[in-house]
């Protein structure tokens, strides 16, 4: 694996090492079309506006969501492309 690979890799798999991280990303995935807006967040999850804005940047920066701002809101899309080299190589691990 060129280390480039692995560095972007790693990063991804940081954001993911978190349990608020994994609610959220879950819950946008699970969200109709992998979208959610950023108002419905904090009191589906239980965290103050302070705890989501940084744990969305983290998984914004990862590259696992992608960010829209559509009037006042923000709204936050799940990009599955991000999650496909991660799930490829813990594959070829377990093997």
């Amino acid at each position: 694996m060129p280390v480039d690979t692995a560095h972007g890799m790693a990063e991804v798999m940081k954001a993911l090492a978190d349990p608020v991280r994994l609610r959220l990303l879950r819950f946008v995935a699970d969200a109709p079309d992998t979208t959610a807006c950023a108002c419905h967040l904090p009191g589906a999850l239980g965290i103050s506006q302070p705890t989501l804005s940084h744990h969305l940047k983290k998984l914004v920066d990862a590259g696992l969501l992608q960010r829209e701002q559509r009037g006042r809101w923000v709204h936050y899309r799940l990009d599955v492309a991000a999650l496909g080299p991660v799930a490829a190589f813990v594959g070829s691990c377990a093997e």
